[in-house]
């Protein structure tokens, strides 16, 4: 599909964008790129490894596109007046969308497994593509975070793998509409709830993902999700959850700090399953992900045997270290779903929590700032301590009349405890400074790759 092209990526760093560069460009395509990051010195070491695999890297203002049979990998929404773009329709570029280069990937396998929903894609894919790769079955996973089981010497940033057998696992977006253009064998559908769309829209795209699939794994639990499910007439459904009635169910659930434990029921018979990642909601992506690998045919006692190497993602819930009897953690909770998942796994056990949130975005906030504070409100404690920098923003039109504030004023307004705080280094002093022995510090966002080194720079000031 993609040998001999040749692709330029605009924002090639980006986490959907670097997985994608590299399965095309294992495909025997000729890949290049420009990222804004790359431009304002950040993120170096990701850069040179994508030069050292053979990708040319130019500066975002047109001058590494030089002929018209170069494919534009491009947002819908990029301005023709980007130097990158104005260069391409200039010498008459084809452009493509992420999503479309991804779908057309994906639809052209002569197997796939789609995984779909608000939160928990990019760990369910994990999963699934680990435990496809210890069956044997060699699979290509794009993904949207780089999977830890993956990462090698020669591999840093292992978002995604190719692989020479016939079968593609990947997440779908939901936010932007591109699910639409994905025609899943098998579909996945996590949770349906409010976060880049309407629920209308978000049900109308849901519906149309899962009643196209051969077969559709789908929450029993998620009221949405099930109640989506009823005004289908689907074939070979699977349902997982803790709920009775599931297909896939856990039971005898035992939860740590960074573990978990569970009996999981498959039709007649019991299997033990033990987990290297903590929290109620993944021991629900790994039902998710069983019940997928079951639908291609991997037996259930060897995806449980999988799942108990599975180490988990880059940023989601990942524990950085600790110092001085205090812990900090790197989560890429940015959506009322994802950052009560993060805090109710920490409120299981004791200790105070300081969360720092950098939201992705103006945006965001309009959309859904009063329910991130509730999620706040609600899961959080008297001791427990919110500190929220501005919105991530690296240029361009938006709205910026309602900022980060917004969300604190509202926990404060509800009893709670939370400072906006605008520069993010003022955080991480704040944070450094108010902390105590016993506490864990959750540094929580999406959309910027630098969070990783705030929370490791956290953790290097609790050192000092």
């Amino acid at each position: 599909m993609s040998k001999d092209k040749s692709y330029y990526f605009c924002g090639i760093g980006g986490s959907g964008m670097l997985p994608l560069a590299m399965i095309v460009r294992e495909s025997g395509a000729e890949v290049a790129g420009s990222d804004r990051a790359l431009d304002q010195g950040r993120l170096a070491a990701k850069f040179e490894w994508l030069k050292a695999k053979g990708i040319g890297l130019f500066a975002q203002d047109g001058s590494g596109l030089n002929s018209g049979d170069q494919i534009l990998i491009a947002s819908a929404a990029i301005e023709d007046t980007v130097p990158d773009v104005a260069k391409a329709n200039s010498l008459g570029c084809a452009r493509m969308t992420r999503a479309e280069l991804l779908a057309e990937q994906f639809n052209g396998s002569p197997r796939n497994i789609a995984i779909g929903g608000t939160s928990g894609k990019s760990t369910v894919t994990g999963m699934i593509g680990w435990i496809l790769t210890e069956a044997g079955l060699d699979p290509t996973i794009m993904n949207g975070a780089v999977m830890k089981n993956f990462v090698a010497d020669d591999a840093p940033f292992a978002s995604s793998r190719v692989g020479d057998g016939d079968i593609m696992v990947s997440e779908v977006d939901e936010s932007d509409g591109s699910i639409a253009l994905f025609d899943p064998e098998i579909a996945v559908l996590n949770n349906v709830s409010l976060d880049h769309k309407s629920l209308e829209e978000l049900r109308q795209l849901f519906g149309d993902f899962a009643g196209k699939a051969r077969h559709c794994i789908w929450n029993r639990d998620d009221a949405e999700t099930a109640a989506l499910i009823q005004g289908l007439d689907l074939r070979d459904a699977i349902s997982f959850g803790f709920s009775e009635g599931a297909d896939f169910q856990a039971s005898d659930i035992e939860e740590a700090p960074i573990s978990s434990c569970f009996t999981l029921t498959a039709g007649e018979k019991n299997f033990p399953v033990t987990m290297q990642v903590p929290g109620r909601h993944n021991i629900a992506n790994a039902l998710a992900a069983i019940a997928a690998a079951f639908a291609v045919g991997v037996p259930v006692a060897d995806s449980v045997s999988a799942i108990a190497s599975f180490n988990g993602l880059a940023r989601r819930f990942d524990v950085v270290g600790s110092a001085n009897g205090i812990s900090v953690i790197d989560d890429f909770g940015h959506n009322p779903d994802k950052i009560a998942a993060t805090l109710k796994t920490m409120k299981a056990f004791p200790g105070r929590i300081i969360a720092f949130f950098q939201p992705h975005g103006f945006g965001p906030i309009h959309k859904m700032g009063a329910e991130l504070a509730e999620v706040f409100v609600n899961i959080l404690g008297d001791d427990d301590r919110v500190v929220l920098c501005d919105p991530v923003y690296f240029g361009g039109t938006v709205d910026r009349s309602i900022g980060s504030e917004f969300i604190t004023d509202a926990v404060t307004a509800a009893g709670g405890s939370a400072d906006h705080i605008a520069d993010r280094e003022a955080c991480a002093t704040h944070i450094a400074e108010t902390a105590r022995p016993g506490d864990r510090i959750v540094i929580m966002g999406a959309r910027d790759d630098t969070l990783s080194l705030f929370a490791s720079d956290i953790l290097a000031r609790l050192s000092a």
